[in-house]
């Protein structure tokens, strides 16, 4: 009887139903329903009857899935199937077409163009790097090798400067 009363006293009261008494008369199929509006507060508790769900233990035949089907609201929707071309193929098809356009041009290109295939062509991007597709540069070994010598005596003449100066101001040991 306490929970039945502290339920009672959280719902909302609606004049003329005793919900203390309703609880403990709830029969199969009823139920003490508060719902809430639109600032979120509870409404007044209200006594409902609740269909069971229209459904059946086993599988449907399929005579009952096509009524189902057709009854639907998307009927006719997905039936239909649609085959997109994806990004793969997209990218596949660009890389195609960008091939097939590379071997044409030194076809119909000059007579003393150098040729940028064959094991030459390689050997010569990896030495000396390679222009993306987007216009983006790769360096290649010479370049990087270059690069690091370059990086590599900067830092050693920064570093002797730097000695020299703060050697003869400091009075560090002559040399």
């Amino acid at each position: 009887q306490k929970a039945v009363k502290a339920t009672a006293q959280t719902m909302r009261q609606k004049p003329g139903l005793d919900i203390e008494t309703a609880i403990t008369e709830l029969a199969v199929g009823e139920a003490l329903v508060s719902l809430l509006d639109a600032k979120g507060r509870p409404g007044i508790t209200e006594r409902v009857y609740v269909l069971p769900p229209d459904s059946q233990i086993g599988p449907i035949t399929p005579q009952q899935r096509q009524a189902l089907i057709q009854g639907s609201l998307v009927a006719g929707v997905y039936e239909k199937t649609v085959d997109r071309e994806s990004a793969y193929e997209k990218i596949n098809g660009r890389a195609e077409a960008a091939a097939t356009a590379a071997t044409k041009a030194p076809q119909g290109g000059a007579a003393g163009t150098t040729d940028s295939g064959g094991i030459m062509g390689g050997l010569n991007d990896v030495l000396f790097g390679t222009t993306g597709p987007r216009g983006g540069k790769h360096d290649g070994l010479a370049q990087s090798m270059a690069k690091s010598a370059v990086r590599t005596m900067g830092s050693a003449v920064g570093r002797e400067i730097i000695r020299g100066v703060l050697g003869s101001i400091f009075g560090g040991k002559k040399r």
